[in-house]
């Protein structure tokens, strides 16, 4: 059953009418529809932004975020699907005409950082996280991702008649990664059955970044983005009084020692020559009172790669320096390497980027477009780039006159987002979107 047009849809489509012809020319190889609804938009998604950005929520608990988006997505006369992986919201836009079958993804979930911006809307959200109380902030940019793909489902369903084919949006819950004991995420979502009703032929997906200067797009073919993987190491001696250290089995010497070890994995054992690859440990706790030798350490971190291989042999060695090394204290370990399913590799299906580079291109202008060496830092889009032919892309979110090497980076308290960003990567997904289903139409 067709869905009648809402009255606003039909006021953004006249004023998207009228301003293409202005507009046509503004970048090259720019689509005059493209141009037309970012400057019809851009002060919408600066706000959904600003927003979102105000009201942060940790993984797994994007409630409210994922309501705004729902309410916007029905206004616009879509029928979203609410509850996907706990908080993930879908929906479907149909064009009026035959095509393929796309999607477009964005990620709503903050992470648990005290902003310290000053920006006039920073964050004063807390919440629990590993049993602590702490700030939350969108420290990563999802804030804007989410802003954008509202964007872009407004200025699509405004043109939907015109469109050949369909469009899935995908608003995803928990990209930094579930709560421990929980389930979440880009995989969660595919194992409720994403794509079971509507498979896309291809999967397209933004992040912001610090390291890029605002009004760039950096794309690579292949490997884009890290493996990531997550462990725990649980030291275990046995208590005594500071003072006499040979009454107990010390844990917090053993932990130094093994932290030290570990960092032979890959200095050592690791053929960097094929691939890069980190472990990182990310936290440390242990012990209450100074003059008080503990039970146990425990620890957390991370584990970054790029091959299978080199993946499965990072496990099988922090295993056994955790436990030969404890050993030799006299300690023993509980070592989950790692201790949850983690992230594959983003990798870029080579055709699909080859094909979409000009778009990209279209965006930005072709000479704000390039290839940017591997990144350790990890993605669940992964997921869906197994799953179907996917395109990935950083959007530079650095402003003019700062250095894009020692800005704040994503992750930090500090990372300070240009807004000029939610207009690149406004104009570069709708790009991406209509050439491809123009093209296949």
């Amino acid at each position: 059953m067709r869905i009648a047009r809402r009255p606003g849809s039909v006021m953004l489509m006249l004023a998207l009418a009228a301003a293409f012809a202005a507009d046509a020319q503004e970048v090259p190889g720019q689509r005059p529809e493209v141009t037309a609804a970012a400057k019809q938009l851009q002060s919408k998604v600066v706000d959904w932004r600003r927003d979102f950005h105000q009201h942060p929520e940790l993984s797994n608990r994007e409630q409210r975020t994922a309501a705004k988006v729902a309410e916007h997505l029905r206004a616009l006369g879509l029928q979203p699907r609410t509850g996907i992986a706990h908080h993930g919201v879908v929906a479907i836009i149909k064009g009026g005409k035959p095509g393929p079958k796309i999607g477009l993804r964005a990620d709503m979930d903050a992470l648990p950082v005290t902003e310290q911006t000053g920006l006039p809307f920073a964050s004063k959200a807390t919440a629990s996280y590993r049993g602590e109380t702490v700030g939350v902030m969108h420290a990563c940019g999802h804030d804007a991702h989410t802003g954008i793909l509202m964007g872009v489902a407004e200025a699509l369903v405004a043109m939907k008649d015109e469109l050949p084919g369909e469009i899935m949006l995908i608003f995803q819950p928990a990209e930094e990664g579930p709560p421990a004991g929980e389930d979440g995420g880009a995989s969660m979502m595919l194992a409720e059955g994403l794509f079971k009703d509507f498979k896309p032929e291809a999967v397209f997906g933004l992040h912001v970044f610090s390291s890029v200067p605002v009004g760039q797009i950096a794309v690579r073919q292949g490997p884009l983005m890290a493996a990531s993987d997550s462990f725990s190491i649980k030291v275990i001696g046995r208590q005594t009084h500071g003072s006499r250290p040979w009454g107990g089995v010390d844990p917090i010497v053993a932990t130094a020692d093994l932290i030290g070890t570990a960092q032979t994995i890959v200095s050592r054992r690791s053929d960097l020559a094929k691939q890069p690859a980190v472990v990182t440990f990310g936290a440390i706790k242990g012990g209450i009172r100074y003059n008080i030798i503990p039970d146990d350490v425990e620890m957390v971190g991370t584990i970054r790669t790029f091959d299978e291989e080199m993946r499965q042999k990072i496990f099988a060695d922090l295993k056994n320096v955790s436990e030969h090394v404890a050993a030799a204290h006299g300690a023993r370990v509980e070592a989950k390497v790692p201790d949850t399913d983690g992230n594959p590799a983003t990798v870029n299906d080579p055709a699909l980027t080859a094909r979409m580079l000009p778009s990209l291109q279209a965006a930005v202008g072709k000479d704000n477009v390039f290839e940017p060496p591997l990144q350790m830092g990890a993605e669940d889009f992964s997921f869906y780039a197994k799953e179907v032919p996917s395109m990935f892309f950083f959007v530079g979110a650095t402003a003019a006159g700062t250095d894009p090497a020692t800005a704040p980076s994503n992750h930090s308290p500090q990372f300070l987002l240009d807004e000029k960003s939610l207009d690149v990567g406004f104009r570069a997904l709708m790009q991406v979107a209509l050439d491809y289903l123009h093209a296949g139409s």
